[in-house]
């Protein structure tokens, strides 16, 4: 993975800010917000495109520099003042030196008359990091997906497609490795028919060339010491282009349901509860059946989980999506209360043995400061104000969530219905509607079904082939005491510690693969306490948890849900027998690519396969899962989004012949 750098600002004696390393205006002094209206929003025609979305529809816009973020509150606010009630805004934006918040703030000061939308912009600027950044505005209405990195890594990674194009970033004199026709042929890929693009430079090599990638491009009037502009639309690829490889058939999206918005979704844990908020802040209407009295009373129903970042230096589709889910978790989390309902305290890793010790040297060195700091022991000892055996990896953004106030926040919308004592035991197909029944009982009805209740999918046909499996865990309410509560950090080594909330730690947690009994066990306690031993013989002295009779101790239990490459299973379900005929080819030649549309089970779909790390994939697998289902540009990279597809297990079984 590519090491991150913000941008080297400098501000000039009228407080505006200039790029150092391009030695460039990142907006004109004085008309930034005029030139922005002409050349973005005039020239692809915003107004009048916002004005005539019709209701649950969207406009997807794409950009090739973020920079302070003027142009994408631009053109919120002129969404926000034509668009209807229930249409929404896309806008995908790329940036390889993203501002840091004080200088963000900074520029947006300038601009007062935005200050309405640049407020929420600057509440959720936190955990900005590599990958695809997911920001979530005005309940839904307008989505933010912000790719931080160079934009010829990032736009192939997008599967999307762009209705308006804003070409922009440093002029090309000052940053020649951006206009290329590599990022021209990227534009037309992820155009949508029709799509207009337009950019503040008018030269003549950079008009040829968006022609020659496929955009009818004309010179038009500018603004300011802007004499011309370009504005174009996409006509289509170029007689004799290579065109872009589609999709394989087993990953490419379903053709999108018509009809009645309407989803069942099975399961209100972590996963359940983001699945449905993420489809009815685009309209769906969400039933959310749960066989309990409520939200989160099995595994999500943990007092305290941990925001805990386990990555790889090396880039893994695993490792993608934890550093894009971190994010995408952080920034809900600013809408819950602090100190009770979560905590940024941090989290410090012990690099509690030499393996350990050596991955996280290599971490320290692929990923920027302001994601995870290499602390010495001293430093270690300051952070967490305990003793400790080790220095380790301290991560300043993370901290502790209480997974229930989560479930909560996200299965507030109006458009959600919450359903409990429902035991979905059988879905049934009736025409275009799934019937689910507990048994003599229908419950509800819709086109789209999502399966959501971690390994209890695998009570029906289609989903029970998945390779989940559950793993009983355990963890050990602490009372604090005037001592622990010095406390400031999450602390892990192989288990982890959290400071006090409502008066007590949570510490755990046991793995147990064998045991389905979820009655807190003393064994399990004894094995808590030894983790805690491991972390801290001091925090063990301070909570007088040596003095304690483990029989009196309390604690909850829940079973996590895995999958064999700890990645989550989300995105769409086919027949599985239909998928093994249609693609047997593939366990004579894996190299084969059959043009036969996949057999998808119509608007049947999973959110599940979390395990531990729930808190930072769920909420971001649902907006994946809406993304499937609503067509839109996924929220992370494609790669990233085909290993997390539930066709894959399938797919690896034939090609290894053991389908």
């Amino acid at each position: 993975m590519t090491l991150i750098r913000h941008a080297n600002i400098e501000w000039d004696e009228q407080g505006n800010p200039h790029s150092h390393a391009f030695s460039d205006v990142y907006f004109a002094t004085q008309s930034g917000l005029d030139e922005t209206r002409h050349v973005f929003l005039k020239q692809n025609d915003l107004e009048q495109r916002f004005t005539a979305l019709t209701a649950g529809s969207r406009l997807v816009i794409g950009e090739t520099g973020f920079g302070t973020g003027l142009n994408f509150l631009c053109a919120w606010q002129l969404f926000a003042h034509c668009a209807k009630a229930d249409a929404r805004l896309h806008f995908v934006s790329v940036e390889k030196f993203p501002l840091t918040f004080s200088d963000l703030q900074r520029a947006l000061n300038l601009w007062p008359e935005l200050a309405a939308f640049a407020e929420p912009l600057l509440a959720q600027y936190v955990a900005v990091h590599e990958g695809f950044q997911r920001f979530v505005f005005d309940g839904g209405r307008v989505t933010l997906t912000l790719l931080i990195g160079d934009v010829l890594d990032m736009l192939p990674q997008l599967d999307g497609q762009i209705d308006a194009w804003f070409l922009d970033g440093f002029a090309p004199a000052k940053n020649p490795e951006m206009w290329t026709p590599e990022l021209f042929a990227e534009l037309a890929r992820l155009a949508a028919p029709d799509s207009t693009i337009s950019t503040f430079t008018s030269t003549g090599w950079v008009r040829r060339a968006l022609n020659a990638a496929g955009f009818k491009m004309k010179r038009t009037p500018g603004i300011g010491h802007k004499w011309e502009v370009l504005r174009g639309v996409f006509v289509g690829w170029p007689e004799g282009a290579v065109k872009p490889l589609p999709a394989k058939p087993w990953f490419a999206r379903p053709a999108p349901l018509t009809g009645q918005r309407k989803a069942l979704v099975i399961g209100a844990g972590l996963a359940g509860c983001a699945t449905a908020a993420s489809l009815a802040a685009r309209g769906w209407q969400v039933s959310l059946l749960e066989r309990r009295s409520g939200l989160a009373q099995e595994a999500s129903g943990n007092p305290q989980g941990v925001l805990y970042l386990k990555l790889s230096a090396h880039g893994t589709a695993l490792s993608q999506l934890i550093l894009s889910g971190f994010g995408h978790t952080r920034r809900l989390l600013e809408n819950l209360q602090r100190g009770l309902e979560w905590d940024a305290c941090g989290v410090l890793q012990l690099g509690f043995n030499d393996k350990e010790a050596e991955r996280q040297v290599q971490l320290a060195q692929a990923f920027s400061a302001d994601l995870l700091q290499l602390v010495d022991l001293p430093h270690a000892q300051t952070l967490a104000g305990i003793n400790l055996a080790s220095g380790g990896l301290f991560f300043p953004e993370g901290g502790w969530v209480h997974p229930p106030a989560l479930c909560r926040f996200q299965a507030s919308h109006l458009n959600i219905q919450l359903l409990t004592h429902c035991d979905v035991v059988e879905l049934r197909r009736d025409g275009n509607q799934w019937q689910a029944w507990d048994g003599e009982r229908m419950l509800d009805q819709a086109p789209v079904v999502v399966l959501a209740g971690a390994a209890e999918v695998k009570r029906f046909p289609a989903s029970a082939e998945l390779p989940l499996k559950r793993i009983r865990g355990q963890i050990t309410r602490l009372a604090e005491t005037p001592e622990s509560a010095a406390l400031s950090t999450v602390v892990c080594a192989e288990g982890y510690v959290a400071p006090a909330r409502s008066g007590e730690h949570t510490l755990g947690a046991s793995f147990n693969f064998k045991s389905d009994d979820l009655t807190p066990t003393v064994a399990d306690h004894l094995d808590n306490l030894q983790l805690l031993q491991e972390i801290s013989t001091d925090l063990v002295k301070r909570l007088g948890a040596d003095r304690m009779p483990p029989e009196e101790l309390l604690g909850f239990a829940g079973f996590r849900c895995t999958s064999p490459d700890y990645l989550p299973i989300v995105g769409p379900l086919a027949d599985r027998s239909a998928f093994v005929e249609a693609y047997a080819v593939l366990g004579k030649d894996a190299r084969q690519v059959p043009d036969i549309q996949c057999p998808w089970l119509e608007g049947l779909y999973i959110n599940s396969g979390h395990g531990s790390r729930g808190l930072i994939t769920a909420p971001l697998s649902g907006e994946l899962l809406a993304a499937w289902l609503d067509n839109e540009p996924l929220p992370l990279p494609r790669s990233v989004a085909e290993a997390c597809h539930p066709n894959r297990f399938a797919l690896r079984g034939l090609i290894r012949g053991k389908a």
